[in-house]
């Protein structure tokens, strides 16, 4: 590696070092590293080996619970892990080797992942272009394993500049809550007048909030727990389906305090997680992405051992509307899902879009209509169960248009164009205002309306198929994931995708 002094310091700063890391990833006695003595020679007049730098990138391949995947890791300790130590082609054919045989790619960053460094100006005689002769290769192979391979990256250190592409390039991302991840650091930011330390710059706290990375972990070892953990859920390729495991929860179980899960009181919230845990099988709910897009609930579940992707509404944020943030996280989910064929279960409680101008400023209807045309754009199966609230745009996408799709209601489920209140006043505010009571008139016509939005009203006229009782859930999403594994396909999702 990169000297005893190197690695002491590494271990100091309490991290360890790239071989330690992947040794405690994958399984025991599994890993077969590629080019293991790469590296910057020097050699004697007779031609015998003096010195070796070795390049900071190793990389091979392991099992993860018995399934091959390849690992390709930073060596911090040999220049940070910069370009000026690296050998291109070591990272490159990690990624073709994963791409090629079709293998899942655990990335353990740290550093510049090989990026560039101010030195290499100096040690190269020249400044690189971006991309330059050969770099796109690396781009093109970096972006293409995302249509084809279950993509894992675990920054664990600091992240900068091409390290910091890597982490965001991956389906699932974790770093430790010591590291930091941003595109330049605080030496460079401190020139736009930003005298920032690299917590405050791009902290765990700071990324998982904006999406740039989906979960921290307090130590190495939780982060290498939750990589093996996501990889649990996903086929290899695009080429398999995910694997179904046993499951000994019965499908048939029903669960009481789903009764008493939605207050009566529409305006009081409640917790969504534990429903979520009530009707998928115990222990297998795995959520992602948690502190971003908070109104919406994104994780991996399973039903009687059949792997899906659960969204739920949360409505302690927002009342669980949708927020321009909760939009991105709508698109990059269910394009997740239809890229390694896993059916869809929406929990769904939406009052509609997130209003006001802060919303208006973030574009939110934008993003709304991309999350629209993610929904209706995929093709595997899918099941909403309306627990509450849907109104507006936003309740429109609970479900793709123009293909069946099953559809539960609960008795507290509750919809619309836009809700009464509000709105009463607005489209009877003549009859209102020429009453004698005009309290009394308004409390009148809410109770007439409050009967006619009765969801039952809704099933009469086949508006929605089935009202169902709540401790039925979990058998009918056990039989709607039984249902849907047949008819689904393996192959690459459609490359190109129409977003407005």
């Amino acid at each position: 590696m990169g000297g005893a002094d190197k690695v002491k310091r590494q271990h100091d700063q309490g991290r360890l070092t790239v071989r330690e890391r992947i040794d405690r990833l994958i399984d025991t006695n599994s890993f077969h590293e590629v080019g293991a003595i790469s590296g910057v020679a020097e050699y004697d007049e007779s031609g015998e080996l003096t010195q070796l730098t070795p390049a900071n990138c190793v990389f091979g391949r392991g099992k993860v619970d018995g399934r091959t995947v390849v690992v390709v890791g930073d060596d911090f300790t040999v220049r940070g892990g910069s370009a000026d130590a690296s050998i291109s082609a070591k990272p490159l054919m990690a990624e073709e080797m994963a791409h090629d045989f079709r293998l899942p790619i655990i990335r353990v960053i740290e550093g510049s992942g090989g990026g560039g460094s101010v030195k290499t100006i100096e040690t190269k005689g020249a400044a690189n272009l971006p991309g330059g002769i050969g770099g796109t290769r690396w781009y093109s192979y970096t972006t293409a394993n995302m249509a084809r391979v279950p993509v894992v990256g675990l920054g664990l250190g600091s992240v900068a500049g091409l390290g910091a592409a890597r982490l965001a390039a991956t389906h699932y991302s974790v770093m430790t809550k010591s590291s930091a991840m941003f595109v330049a650091g605080p030496p460079v930011v401190k020139r736009l007048g930003q005298d920032l330390t690299k917590q405050e710059l791009g902290g765990a706290d700071i990324q998982t909030r904006a999406g740039g990375v989906d979960h921290a972990a307090d130590t190495e070892e939780e982060a290498f727990a939750c990589a093996r953990r996501f990889l649990s859920y996903l086929p290899s390729s695009v080429y398999e389906l995910p694997p179904t495991l046993a499951c000994d929860d019965d499908p048939e179980r029903a669960e009481d305090s789903l009764m008493k899960a939605v207050p009566r009181n529409r305006r009081q919230v409640y917790k969504m997680r534990p429903i979520i845990d009530a009707v998928v099988d115990k222990g297998s709910f795995f959520e992602v992405n948690t502190h971003f897009g908070r109104s919406m609930i994104v994780g991996l579940a399973r039903l009687e051992g059949r792997a899906v992707l659960l969204l739920a509404s949360d409505p302690f944020h927002y009342g669980g509307s949708w927020t321009a943030d909760a939009c991105q996280k709508v698109v990059r989910w269910v394009d997740f899902a239809e890229t390694f064929h896993l059916p869809v279960v929406y929990l769904m409680d939406c009052p509609g879009f997130m209003i006001g101008l802060e919303a208006e400023k973030a574009a939110t209807i934008r993003h709304g209509v991309r999350a629209m045309a993610a929904v209706n754009q995929s093709t595997v199966p899918w099941c909403t169960i309306i627990v509450r609230n849907s109104f507006g745009v936003a309740g429109v996408v609970h479900q793709p248009a123009d293909r069946f799709s099953m559809r539960y209601a609960w008795p507290s489920a509750y919809w619309g164009s836009l809700p009464l209140e509000g709105g009463i006043e607005a489209a009877y505010r003549a009859d209102i205002d020429a009453a004698e009571d005009p309290k009394a008139k308004l409390k009148e016509i809410e109770d007439r309306l409050n009967k006619l939005r009765s969801p039952f009203r809704s099933a009469e006229k086949f508006w929605v198929e089935e009202i169902i009782d709540p401790r039925k859930t979990r058998s009918l999403l056990c039989e709607f994931a039984r249902l849907a594994e047949p008819i689904r396909s393996v192959g690459p999702a459609a490359n190109m995708r129409i977003r407005p």
